[in-house]
């Protein structure tokens, strides 16, 4: 299977800050999916995007993606041209995007949030200049697109709206989108791909299927839980609540257990809050030595 992002030790470390911002990165992503980047602030999540997009140059290991013209990357400030009106924006990206543009996907995004393309952007909102950016990379109808907390200043319906733009336009286009994102709720419909970044260090990874799979909540007596891998525990009273990956048959209703399959939220606050846990990569995304 093609891989969009595939990454052997990938590492960027930035001079002055005394550390690594990412480090030993080894990760593919097939190409065509919706995959969810996340991680608390200051994970990575940013330099990996950056790496991905060209923008950065790794300190270590390589990363291998589409060529430039193929990659629309939306960082985390939204970089527009301030005194540029909207249309003369857009415009701009039909110059630099020829043979490509799809105006009618850029102009359809603007249309939709009811903007007029007289205003400069210096005298839009920061959802507003959100949806202009949106709007420039998807009319450049990439093969990746990159986006970094691309909808965290758009309002709920909005944030809804465009999240169905993307969609729509990735699933017509195989599209191959990478989103960072800190609203967990809205990943499990959205993306069918994700990456956990802890510390600098990719952490989990795989489809969402996968990785749900892989994973058993499980509610018991007070005991041992070997050999299961153990992600999280939680006790009240005589009462164990743990996050585990099963390594075998896991106790039954009539021992006092119950087992149920985890939401993708409770599974991602749960390693968020475990950093120690095993490192889990399926085979999706692994990389062949």
């Amino acid at each position: 299977m093609t891989a969009a992002i595939e990454a052997h030790g990938l590492g960027r470390r930035f001079r002055g800050s005394g550390g690594w911002a990412l480090r030993d990165c080894s990760l593919r992503l097939p190409t065509g999916r919706i995959c969810a980047l996340v991680g608390p602030n200051g994970a990575g999540k940013s330099t990996l995007l950056s790496l991905a997009a060209g923008v950065l140059r790794p300190t270590e290991g390589t990363i291998r993606t589409p060529a430039r013209e193929e990659i629309a990357y939306v960082a985390q400030d939204k970089p527009l041209y301030p005194q540029l009106t909207i249309a003369e924006t857009l415009r701009m990206g039909a110059h630099l995007n020829p043979g490509r543009w799809d105006a009618d996907a850029a102009g359809a995004v603007v249309e939709a949030g009811g903007l007029d393309p007289a205003r400069r952007v210096r005298a839009l909102s920061g959802g507003q200049r959100s949806r202009v950016a949106l709007a420039l990379a998807l009319g450049k109808r990439p093969s990746l697109l990159l986006l970094d907390e691309p909808l965290s200043d758009v309002d709920p319906l909005a944030r809804r709206e465009l999240m169905g733009t993307l969609l729509a336009a990735a699933g017509e286009h195989g599209t191959t989108v990478v989103m960072a994102s800190h609203i967990l709720s809205e990943l499990e419909d959205a993306c069918d791909h994700l990456f956990l970044i802890d510390g600098g260090r990719v952490r989990l990874g795989g489809s969402v299927d996968d990785l749900l799979d892989a994973h058993t909540l499980v509610t018991g007596p007070v005991g041992d839980l070997n050999p299961h891998t153990v992600v999280t525990t939680r006790t009240t009273g005589r009462q164990l609540t743990a996050l585990i990956r099963p390594q075998g048959p896991v106790g039954t209703a009539t021992d006092g257990w119950q087992a149920v399959a985890p939401t993708l939220e409770e599974l991602l606050l749960a390693h968020l809050r475990a950093p120690e846990a095993p490192l889990l990569l399926t085979s999706s995304v692994e990389v062949a030595v």
